[in-house]
């Protein structure tokens, strides 16, 4: 099910932007269509150092907190996409890229995310197999 979905994203994703490339081009013409490219790029790497900032901010706080910063990460991982959509020439993954950067969206996203996904600590969940604690006098180094 997941390579169907992929296929079909690297199939359906390059005709989608070349699709409003020539749309965007024919209504505005060359020059200001890649403009708008530029100016996107530009301002996607702009917001995308903006929230980078908060967010290895966040993670900090949680960790001096001792709390395992899960949403901290998730919210990283999706302005890191969101970067490479924005840097990507395209109007269509500018605007995947400009979602993503919407702290809303990243919420919904992490909410599903975290149905799909059990994040556990050592200490928060027993040992699957059991476990053998050696002492100082019972192991040797190779």
């Amino acid at each position: 099910m997941f390579t169907r979905i992929l296929f079909l994203g690297f199939l359906l994703v390059p005709l989608i932007e070349i699709a409003v490339f020539v749309l965007v081009g024919q209504a505005v013409g060359l020059w200001p269509t890649l403009l708008g490219v530029v100016i996107t790029a530009l301002a996607g790497a702009a917001l995308i150092r903006w929230q980078g900032f908060q967010v290895i901010a966040d993670l900090r706080r949680a960790a001096a907190r001792g709390e395992l910063p899960g949403r901290q990460i998730a919210d990283a991982m999706l302005i890191g996409l969101a970067g490479l959509l924005l840097l990507l020439p395209g109007y269509f993954s500018d605007l995947i890229g400009i979602l993503l950067l919407i702290p809303p969206v990243r919420q919904l996203i992490y909410r599903q995310l975290k149905r799909s996904f059990v994040v556990t600590t050592a200490s928060g969940s027993p040992p699957q197999e059991p476990l053998i604690e050696l002492g100082e006098d019972d192991w040797r180094q190779n």
